[in-house]
């Protein structure tokens, strides 16, 4: 799945299949400036800043169990979200701090560090990555993911894909060539 948040017309944080379709909201009230979104892969949870309300919230991946992380001021000046074990990280826009927030206890905040211009934090752990399994856009004997000639997309699950063709082509009948 690809999670993504807009807050245009109408605020939301949403999911999709790689390929783009079953687009799904999955947050679409009390929400108004989503700007930073962190995934906790292993308990399936969607954690997201929200810089105009102030707040820092959690949900499943289906949309339920919504909870307040923390709320207050210091929210407004947050950028960039990353989850790893009991805590999230993310960068103050004003003095470039590096925060520790316990994502059971909002409260326990910690500054860690600074980093002059940052703005988006990741946190690169092996126990962060899902174990990878076989999957539709594995190459194929002649070295073409999924058997697609140009990009493969993987689509409902890891056993399904989508084929699609780079800028100027078309996808043949077959659904795998591109012309």
């Amino acid at each position: 799945k690809l999670f993504f948040t807009d807050y245009g017309s109408a605020a939301k944080v949403e999911r999709c299949d790689m390929d783009g379709m079953n687009r799904t909201w999955i947050v679409d009230s009390k929400i108004e400036q989503p700007t930073a979104l962190a995934l906790d892969l292993i308990n399936k949870y969607v954690y997201w800043l929200d810089i105009y309300l102030e707040s820092v919230e959690v949900v499943d991946y289906q949309g339920r169990r919504r909870q307040t992380i923390t709320k207050g001021r210091q929210i407004r000046h947050l950028c960039g979200l990353a989850v790893f074990e009991n805590y999230l990280y993310t960068i103050n826009s004003d003095d470039f701090s590096i925060l520790r927030i316990n994502r059971y206890n909002g409260t326990d905040v910690q500054a860690l560090a600074r980093l002059d211009h940052a703005k988006e934090i990741r946190v690169y752990q092996k126990r962060t990555q899902a174990a990878v399994r076989s999957h539709a856009c594995e190459a194929d004997p002649y070295g073409m993911p999924g058997g697609c000639s140009h990009v493969c997309l993987l689509s409902t699950s890891h056993k399904a894909r989508t084929c699609r063709c780079r800028t100027g082509f078309i996808l043949g009948s077959d659904g795998r060539s591109c012309k």
